[in-house]
């Protein structure tokens, strides 16, 4: 099945360049284009593509507000939306991650991560840039901030394993190579650590893992 994809960026030879790589991409489509973030959200709530691919910095509504309004805790019918950043501004990517955002990618990631992670949106899963995981530890971590509360029931001992191997910026796929478990057993734990921590996505887990002094090192 074609996964439908909607790309949004102020500048044209961005978008130009987004949808040629896409489009490129077998079982992707671009099915449309925004200049803005209130065009984005018209659009995608017109189109209902499978996949928003939002720049954060735009004209009118930046990439932030957009990923409110299209995936929000309070939106009925969310959709999956992926932020593509310079991330010159890391409160604005952490703020998307609050607002709902699925994926986090970097402007230089590359194709292959490109389409990896509008196929990883489009199945219900998050792909984020280990770049961009390593700059939220960096920025976040410590910063100043109480200590997180422990967790209301105790993390198992795999549990921890596959937080320390979240807080370095591994995929699913990859944990399931370093602990040689299936990678529907990766998201059964991945669920379980985001109930018992609190946390939405895995740049949280991340976060709160670092803040306990759990993740090590950041990898890559």
């Amino acid at each position: 099945m074609t996964i439908r994809v909607l790309v949004a960026d102020d500048q044209e030879l961005v978008r130009a360049g987004l949808r040629m790589i896409l489009d490129a991409q077998p079982g992707i489509e671009v099915v449309g284009e925004a200049a803005d973030g209130a065009e984005a959200v018209a659009l995608a709530r017109s189109l209902r593509p499978d996949v928003c691919l939002l720049d954060i910095r735009m004209p009118v509504m930046d990439g932030l507000e957009a990923t409110r309004r299209l995936a929000g805790p309070d939106v009925p019918d969310p959709l999956a939306v992926v932020v593509i950043t310079t991330f010159d501004l890391d409160e604005y990517v952490y703020g998307a991650l609050r607002a709902g955002a699925r994926g986090f990618l970097m402007k230089n990631a590359g194709p292959t991560l490109l389409a990896e992670a509008v196929h990883a949106a489009a199945r219900g899963d998050a792909l984020i840039d280990p770049n961009v995981t390593v700059r939220l530890i960096e920025a976040f971590a410590g910063a100043g901030r109480t200590a997180p509360a422990p967790p209301a029931v105790p993390l198992t001992e795999r549990e921890q394993e596959v937080l320390a191997a979240v807080a370095r910026g591994l995929g699913n796929g990859e944990i399931g190579q370093q602990l040689h478990i299936s990678l529907s057993t990766v998201k059964t734990h991945l669920a379980s650590l985001m109930a018992k921590i609190g946390a939405r996505n895995r740049v949280e887990l991340a976060i709160w893992a670092h803040e306990r002094g759990l993740g090590g090192p950041p990898s890559r």
